[in-house]
């Protein structure tokens, strides 16, 4: 199949558009940005001017971006309370789209984006960005093809610290419920979900969770005063899945000294793996690998260098997914929805107080 120039139109302009979005867009040979929204008309007019967008192409609303003829594909990068109208926008216009996490606020509509996509055949891509670290494409592989026997237990920590009161972080969207869903939990928690699902290839079947709130106002980001805090800082879980395994989960906005720290320990039969992120300065994504009786007995665990067979870009994935040449490792919506329903499942049981199924 021919590939040919995709023509871009984001919606929403905020950090993880600067930060991820439209420069992986603009590393694509395949992907062309053509068109940018956001409510916020001082952001969108510097954004137009920075990189290069005419004003006939920014838009306020973004049912006028997907509208627009010279947009191929929509590019959703908002807070996570406009994630399921903007996506059933782009179904309904018959427009492919990538869309960042949790895709949703509920579970409820998750399925119903999930289902629209499905019946219109709309090809799309949740931007699950962990999926794209060598680190765990490799432990992936490894895993797949048995290198360390059948897998007991996984233990997934992810850290950051901006939480802190020393940071002084004021009252973002990211700490309003009706803005996010859940704190730490959709922010941080819903990619260690996706990740360890990934990586082990296996179901979550039953969870339950724990979570709290440190700081529980915080100033108001414009004018005087302060507001409340209405989700988690903090979420702890353990899960069953498929095969026996055994997973537990720590996922925190106050690990003071940590910027995106991840670290996944697996356990099988016959060795062990040890996935990280930002663990080491000046390296972001690193894999150990005990194996055999000799590293065993010695509790040696060695750093492995990463084939480039395992080096992705998130940006060029979905081109690729829109110009049908995908490696199929990329999260689709459904693999959305399924995060979306533990993360239900698990604000559920943290509230109940017990163990609960996976619905």
């Amino acid at each position: 199949m021919e590939k040919k120039v995709i023509r871009i139109g984001s919606v929403g302009l905020g950090g993880i558009w600067t930060g991820v979005h439209e420069p992986g867009t603009r590393r694509s040979p395949d992907l062309e940005l053509v068109a940018i929204c956001d409510i916020d008309e001082e952001k969108l007019k510097a954004a137009g001017e920075k990189y290069g967008i005419d004003e006939a192409h920014r838009f306020v609303d973004y049912h006028d971006l997907i509208n627009c003829p010279d947009v191929d594909a929509v590019d959703i990068c908002t807070s996570n309370d406009a994630h399921f109208e903007i996506g059933m926008a782009a179904v309904e216009a018959g427009k492919p789209y990538d869309i960042e996490k949790p895709i949703t606020m509920t579970a409820e509509e998750a399925d119903i984006l999930a289902n629209a996509t499905k019946e219109k055949g709309i090809k799309n891509m949740v931007c699950f960005s962990y999926r794209f670290k060598a680190a765990a494409r490799y432990a992936k592989d490894l895993i797949a093809q048995g290198k360390i026997g059948k897998v007991y237990h996984v233990d997934m920590q992810y850290f950051q610290a901006w939480g802190l009161p020393r940071v002084d972080c004021p009252l973002a969207w990211r700490f309003i419920k009706n803005r996010t869903g859940s704190g730490a939990l959709g922010d941080l928690g819903c990619h260690a979900l996706d990740l360890v699902r990934f990586v082990l290839g296996k179901e979550y079947t039953n969870i339950v969770g724990h979570t709290g709130t440190y700081v529980k106002e915080r100033k108001l980001e414009k004018g005087e005063g302060v507001g409340q805090v209405d989700v988690d800082d903090f979420c702890n879980y353990m899960a069953d899945m498929e095969d026996g395994i055994s997973a537990s989960f720590q996922i925190t906005r106050f690990g003071f000294g940590r910027g995106n720290y991840q670290r996944m320990e697996i356990y099988g039969s016959e060795g062990a793996i040890v996935y990280s992120l930002d663990a080491t300065p000046g390296l972001e994504d690193e894999i150990e690998v005990c194996s055999g009786d000799i590293n065993a007995d010695a509790h040696v665990f060695s750093k492995l260098p990463i084939p480039q067979q395992y080096y992705s870009d998130q940006m060029q994935s979905f081109a690729d997914i829109l110009n049908g040449v995908g490696d199929g490792m990329p999260a689709t919506i459904f693999d959305g929805q399924a995060n979306q329903h533990v993360v239900d499942t698990i604000l559920e049981s943290a509230e109940a107080g017990k163990w609960m199924e996976i619905k």
